[in-house]
């Protein structure tokens, strides 16, 4: 494995990838208010096309899906009109591109939701902190326990806004099921108190994302399908009693459902290289022990660290952040061994252009 390279091209699943060099998805809020993106939007993601794969911000399946102040949807047909302008340009561009499927459940606000109603959960517990919601920073609510009959209608949601990114003509979608939203909501037992047939066991607690990703797959093929996990962050109060035991028995379902990729948040990397490894660290070494599949790890990696986890074979490729923001060029840079750019925070969620569009390439600043 040691003479792979990032610079590599590479398959997951029906997914063709330039390089191993993957974009996440990073929240901008920059969407406009019906949910639709901005028209700058195309020229965002076609000047970070140079990456293998890029993962689109988060996309909410439906009104009650939103979290965030200015976030998209994929939900109705003005939204996937304008998905299909920057999947055209991501292509033109010689790039591919999957849009990420978000429904943050309790991690919301009713200022954020339709009626100004409660956001759902699986159980009414509340996250202890604060958000964002529409004026501001407020502490969060504790959500409406979903009904057993309304859970089918959200994994529809999920099938929709696959379906929906396809006909935009994106290659794939991501279902969002890390950082505490919805579906790791679901997963972790400090979360999830139900006693239906989505809570208790393992298996139950593990039946939503099961569930999503069947459909989605029935919908659009599961070789262009992958699945955000982050088992090891603390990210808005999740945990569980026995992780190894939960994402073991998650791996092997998404495993047997054949999915394009599992894109994994790592723990423990910081900067150049990973911090020694836990003995109980669900990890991509970890996971590439219950996981048979292409292996997408995610968190803090710097060039280095990055060739590193592909060439020791626990992984297939690497993604980058916020690298990516102020680095358009990012996999160039990297070869050219030149000092990254850092991104300007103030603008991480800002409106308009300002921090969105306006970071030059290493060509352009050659010619400036």
């Amino acid at each position: 494995m040691a003479d792979r390279s990032l610079h590599d091209p590479i398959s997951l699943g029906a997914l063709q990838l330039r390089n191993q060099y993957v974009m996440a998805p990073m929240t901008r809020s920059r969407a406009l208010p019906d949910a639709s993106m901005p028209e700058s939007a195309p020229t965002y993601y076609s000047q970070r096309a140079s990456a293998g794969l890029i993962v689109s911000e988060g996309v909410c399946i439906s009104p009650v899906a939103i979290g965030n102040p200015r976030v998209p949807g994929l939900w109705t047909d003005e939204q996937t009109e304008s998905w299909a302008r920057i999947a055209d340009a991501v292509h033109a561009a010689g790039g591919t591109m999957v849009a990420q499927l978000w429904h943050t459940g309790r991690a919301s606000h009713p200022t954020l939701q339709p009626g100004e109603q409660l956001p759902v959960g699986p159980s009414a517990l509340a996250i202890d902190g604060v958000t964002f919601a529409r004026d501001g920073r407020v502490p969060y609510v504790v959500p409406r326990p979903l009904e057993t009959l309304e859970i089918p209608v959200i994994v529809a949601q999920y099938a929709r806004a696959a379906a929906n990114a396809r006909r935009a003509g994106l290659d794939g979608v991501e279902i969002h099921a890390a950082n505490g939203y919805l579906i790791d909501q679901f997963l972790q037992d400090n979360a999830n108190k139900r006693t239906d047939r989505y809570g208790g066991s393992i298996p139950n607690r593990a039946r939503l994302l099961q569930e999503v990703v069947r459909e989605v797959s029935a919908e659009i093929g599961a070789d262009r399908v992958g699945v955000r996990l982050s088992p090891a962050s603390p990210y808005q109060e999740m945990a569980d009693s026995d992780p190894q035991a939960l994402f073991a028995h998650v791996f092997k379902l998404l495993d047997e459902a054949g999915i394009a990729y599992l894109h994994l948040v790592e723990p423990g990397i910081s900067g150049a290289a990973a911090a020694a490894r836990a003995a109980d660290a669900i990890d991509s070494a970890w996971a590439r022990e219950h996981f048979s599949g292409n292996i997408i790890s995610a968190g803090g990696h710097d060039g280095a660290s990055a060739e590193a986890v592909v060439a020791q074979g626990h992984a297939d490729a690497v993604a980058f952040g916020r690298a990516y923001i102020a680095n358009p060029d990012l996999p160039a840079r990297i070869a050219a061994g030149v000092p990254l750019a850092e991104p300007d925070h103030a603008t991480f969620y800002t409106e308009g252009d300002k921090g969105y569009i306006d970071y030059p390439t290493l060509e352009e600043l050659a010619d400036a």
